[in-house]
């Protein structure tokens, strides 16, 4: 059936004719905008994956902005690290000439305060956009990442620089929990007296046929059956003499009846002791200074600060962050060096059970009163605390110098060492943070760009079939036209 009011075959046409140009209009924007995915009503759910993606593109250039901030300033407070150990170096040379006694130790303390005046220019220099990372304990926070979990939620990533304070200032001690308990003292003072240990020879009215061998610091005596005359008293007096002979460093031996005693002022040695045909006391003479020994099992905070008091002056050390006991012993040490008390020297060393040990020798005419006290919540020491104390114009300055610059090396080669290991973990983070924002980069194209060598073929194809559509629109719409025929 014909009608000339409903035209079914034009219709058909013309919607087929809409669908071309839909067609058209989309793969022309595609060729525009170079997208497939250019809103979200062209696909929902890739476009909102896209432009998460492109956020986290855009967060993560941020965060290589931070990184390349953090480096610089972390590769600022290295090169200035070496570079005070550098003249710390310097510095050790000045103090290895001044052991000699024929030097211009004046002379060379000039140089020495030099080379720390510029230790401390340095260090006052050593900061990126305000911030120095040579003064002060607080830690640096760097940026390093977004990491974004299953759910959606997204939590950020730091890498932490460790402040590595090589100033020279001196801690204060604080007001918080006492700390005496971790340190233990051998004696409330230190006197110039040495410590003393017997040799008995027993009782005999003819020693011609005994053999006494005593064997002290290494040093050994002996005599023979036939060598020794008179009893035991008489034996006494010539081992004695003879020992006092033999010159051994710090030790003197003195006589009543038949008991010898050996007395030994050696500061910081024990002195062995063995015999045979007589009886020792002991097996060793203890060395002469006084000790105060820092527990083995207990920790050490940030802010926990140790004070030791010889005679009228206190020295005090507080411990910075990740400190030891061996830092608070050799703080002590330096404090005490540099507080020129006349006749003290000290040492530190590590005993037997691991506990650090500060010795403190007086070798001066009258005895020194020594006390010790802690307290946590202080301001920590710096790392180079003891450096504006050194001394070389003195024989006992020259000495303890030597063994204080050792430790202040050792602290600027860790701080170093710190910053050069963090350094090298931003470069690393940076160069990933560059890769993967490429490969999102990459992700997002896969999902949201056009394929043009595709589009192209495409519009070719729809144009083509627009022509046809419109010609076959044509035609539809001639088809009523035949009617008129049958009324003619």
């Amino acid at each position: 059936m014909s009608s000339i009011l409903t035209n079914t075959t034009s219709m058909v046409a013309l919607q087929t004719l809409k669908g071309i140009n839909a067609s058209l209009a989309k793969t022309q924007a595609e060729i525009s905008t170079g997208m497939k995915v250019a809103t979200a009503k062209d696909s929902s759910s890739i476009w909102a994956i896209s432009k998460v993606m492109e956020s986290d593109v855009k967060g993560f250039a941020g965060i290589s902005e931070s990184l390349s901030l953090g480096e610089s300033t972390v590769a600022v407070a290295r090169q200035a690290s070496e570079t005070v150990t550098d003249l710390l170096t310097d510095i050790k040379s000045r103090i290895v000439a001044a052991q000699e006694e024929n030097v211009d130790r004046d002379k060379i303390q000039t140089d020495i305060k030099a080379l720390r005046d510029q230790i401390t220019s340095v260090v006052n220099a050593a900061q990126f956009n305000g911030l120095n990372l040579l003064k002060g304990t607080d830690d640096m926070n760097i940026l390093s990442s977004l990491d974004r979990a299953e759910d959606g939620s997204v939590s950020a990533s730091n890498i932490t620089v460790l402040r590595q304070d090589l100033s020279t200032t001196a801690g204060i001690l604080g007001t918080g929990t006492d700390l005496s308990a971790n340190s233990t003292l051998s004696a409330s003072a230190a006197t110039n007296a040495g410590n003393t240990a017997t040799v008995t020879i027993a009782t005999d009215t003819d020693m011609s046929d005994n053999a006494v061998s005593i064997s002290v610091g290494g040093a050994t005596l002996s005599f023979s059956a036939g060598d020794l005359a008179g009893d035991q008293d008489a034996a006494a007096s010539t081992i004695s003499g003879a020992l006092n002979a033999l010159g051994i460093v710090g030790v003197t031996a003195s006589v009543s009846t038949n008991v010898i005693t050996l007395t030994s002022t050696r500061a910081f040695e024990d002195v062995s002791l063995t015999s045979t045909g007589a009886t020792a006391s002991a097996a060793t003479i203890a060395e002469r200074a006084e000790t105060v020994t820092f527990s083995g099992s207990a920790n050490v905070a940030e802010g926990d600060g140790y004070q030791v008091t010889v005679g009228s002056n206190a020295f005090t050390y507080v411990a910075g962050k990740g400190e030891t006991f061996e830092d608070v012993a050799k703080g002590l040490k330096a404090a005490v060096d540099g507080g020129s008390v006349s006749d003290v020297t000290t040492q530190v060393v590590e005993n037997s059970s691991g506990e650090w040990v500060l010795k403190v020798d007086n070798n001066g005419a009258s005895s020194v009163s020594i006390a010790r006290a802690g307290a946590a919540g202080g301001t920590a020491s710096g790392g180079l605390f003891g450096l504006d104390a050194i001394d070389v114009t003195t024989n006992a300055g020259a000495d303890s110098a030597l063994g204080n610059i050792e430790t202040l090396i050792s602290n600027s080669i860790d701080a170093a060492a710190e910053f050069g290991s963090v350094q090298g973990r931003i470069e690393i983070q940076n160069d990933f943070i560059g890769k993967l924002t490429d490969s999102l980069r990459t992700g997002i194209g896969t999902l949201v760009d056009a394929d043009m060598e595709e589009a192209s073929a495409r519009l070719q194809a729809l144009q083509v079939q627009q022509q046809l559509g419109i010609q076959s629109l044509s035609i539809a719409n001639q088809s009523p036209q035949a009617i008129l025929s049958l009324f003619q």
